[in-house]
């Protein structure tokens, strides 16, 4: 274990760059993929078998855990880490998405967010100081500042109004965080929507203000995929070398890989979970979805060179089967099988960078895609 949260790149191809986080909980291997754990616990799997898919953090959010079980309470009974088994990092979303997603529960002003509470209509309060109060109590490896994230589109007006508001209350939580930890780390978020003058004035104002690493938020939240990266092609060059730039809420394979060659370092995303949870798989071939009848006779394997066993000792029949059935089982081993391949192409992402291959991989993966589902006794 580490005393105090560093990053280093230990090798660039291009934009693209390979790296290592120390956290207090442990090393961090960079392009790296965050499982959602929205409410400490990612759905369906035992924090082991998220381990086993390659997983060194995860993401749980702070609003969730606000309403319930509470902050003060997880405190109480040893922190997150311990509250939920994982023993590796852990990094908390500050509750900025459901400022989003909530929209209709919920009121902002400057000096916070006012939420009525989706599980019992009780109000509660969300301030830039209290969500860096919150994750303290969780006991974060990596903090996020509270930030607005706009739905896109959006008027360019409305879009600079969330983006100035995040910044102020970015300097707020900056201030908020000061004298915890230095094992922690407290990471800005750029705002300002698919205008690329918008999100290039925060992301030099967030830079000015000085943090521990970088995210990218207010993405895929409606924009076609050129818009997301378009974005991100401009803002991660203004964002500082020398710490970790993240990517919130991204991606599909294809986002992370184009997303790693203009330089992105960490990703989350429900996709895998969410999809495995209703019969889509995430091969090498492509998505996969397992409720289509052409698999109900189907013997081989999702992917019979697969390190994960999910993906490499099931049939589709039987895969097919269990979801026809509404089997817990169905998810729970699709969700293993997309977290390992997301795990997967992460660490084939990580090898080629540090071979210089990365343009390599990049065709091959898209050329695999391309091709589609492999055929019974092909590779």
């Amino acid at each position: 274990m580490s005393g105090s949260f560093s990053f280093r790149v230990t090798a660039t191809d291009g934009a693209a760059r390979c790296g290592a986080i120390d956290t207090l909980h442990g090393k961090v291997a960079t392009p790296a993929f965050l499982p959602v754990g929205t409410q400490a616990t990612v759905k369906g799997l035992a924090p082991e078998a998220v381990r086993a898919s390659g997983a060194e953090i995860v993401l749980a959010n702070t609003y969730h855990l606000m309403l319930r079980p509470g902050a003060e309470r997880i405190a109480r009974l040893g922190g997150l880490h311990k509250f939920m088994n994982w023993p590796q990092a852990i990094l908390t979303d500050s509750g900025g998405f459901q400022v989003m997603s909530l929209s209709q529960l919920r009121k902002v002003e400057n000096s916070g967010v006012t939420f009525r509470s989706h599980l019992d209509g009780a109000t509660v309060e969300l301030s830039p100081e209290r969500a860096i109060e919150i994750q303290r109590l969780l006991g974060s490896d990596i903090v996020m500042q509270l930030d607005e994230c706009s739905k896109l589109p959006a008027a360019r007006s409305e879009l600079e109004r969330a983006m100035r508001l995040s910044l102020a209350w970015a300097e707020r939580s900056k201030r908020g965080f000061e004298g915890m930890a230095p094992a922690r780390a407290l990471f800005g978020i750029v705002q300002g929507g698919d205008d690329a003058a918008l999100r290039l004035e925060s992301a030099r104002a967030l830079v000015d203000i000085g943090f521990g690493g970088y995210a990218i938020g207010g993405l895929a939240v409606g924009e076609p995929q050129e818009v997301m990266l378009r974005m991100v092609q401009e803002v991660a060059p203004a964002l500082p070398a020398v710490q970790p730039r993240y990517l919130m809420g991204v991606g599909t394979p294809a986002d992370l890989v184009e997303a790693v060659a203009h330089g992105i370092d960490m990703f989350d995303c429900v996709l895998p979970t969410r999809n495995g949870r209703h019969g889509l798989a995430f091969t090498r071939f492509g998505p996969l979805n397992l409720k289509n009848a052409r698999h109900a006779d189907d013997p081989q394997p999702i992917d019979p060179q697969s390190r994960c066993p999910a993906a490499r000792d099931y049939s589709r029949a039987y895969l097919h089967h269990l979801l026809k059935a509404n089997e817990m089982l169905g998810a729970i081993l699709l969700t293993t099988v997309n977290l390992a391949y997301y795990q997967e192409l992460m660490a084939r992402m990580r090898a080629a960078i540090t071979a210089g291959e990365f343009e390599r991989l990049r065709a091959e993966t898209r050329a695999t895609w391309s091709r589609g589902d492999a055929p019974v006794g092909s590779e």
